[in-house]
């Protein structure tokens, strides 16, 4: 080998070497939206989609996030705890968890709802996936009782297992009808803007914690 060639040798290796950190670091998280109907983007096309549009106000605040959308159309916490091992891959950097609006409105007792949200957790944590817990309320046409059992779910399980939450998915969304689909239970594509935008605030910190750990 020439000296010419053996500095070309080097020179390759070197750069190499250097670029391999810089390729690893550039890797963004990879975060899943596992949910329902207002994860999966109800009768709207993907990019309309709750994660597709809290994946772009993250980016745009200089965040590197890939969101996938594992969100089902009627799911409840029972059919999101049969699905979590392979609706969330290896690899994921943390789980956004919206489930049991559904419950609510079959009328699952909220004790079976506590129940499966917490096993899904539990699976989470036993892989040291990091959890954001996004919060549902009951209808009130289910009465009192039942909905101050059912609206204690998420406040009791982000404290006991330190899960950061945002309280209520529809927050602002649901009383206004502009933000609604004709059914007026599922928001429209402004109404998943609207989601996203109140969300952003705790993703960003959740996001940052992500971070934290991994350095």
């Amino acid at each position: 080998m020439t000296f010419k060639a053996q500095l070309l040798h080097f020179a390759v290796i070197l750069l190499t070497v250097l670029a391999g950190p810089r390729i690893a670091a550039a890797e963004p998280l990879q975060l899943v939206g596992l949910g329902d109907s207002l994860m999966a983007g109800y009768q709207l096309p993907q990019e309309d989609a709750l994660p597709a549009q809290l994946q772009r106000q993250l980016v745009a605040k200089g965040h590197d996030v890939v969101i996938a959308n594992a969100g089902v159309s009627g799911d409840t916490t029972s059919g999101g705890l049969s699905r979590v091992d392979w609706s969330v891959p290896e690899g994921t950097d943390g789980v956004i968890l919206e489930l049991g609006a559904n419950d609510a409105l079959r009328g699952i007792p909220p004790e079976q709802t506590e129940k499966n949200l917490e096993q899904i957790i539990a699976r989470l944590k036993e892989r040291n996936i990091p959890i954001l817990l996004v919060g549902m309320l009951a209808p009130p046409n289910m009465g009192d009782d039942y909905g101050q059992r059912f609206n204690a779910i998420y406040p009791r399980l982000a404290e006991k297992y330190d899960l950061p939450l945002y309280p209520f998915v529809l927050d602002g969304v649901i009383t206004d009808r502009s933000l609604l689909l004709d059914d007026g239970m599922h928001p429209n594509t402004k109404g998943l803007e609207t989601m996203a935008q109140r969300m952003l605030p705790l993703a960003e910190s959740w996001v940052a914690d992500i971070k934290g750990q991994q350095n």
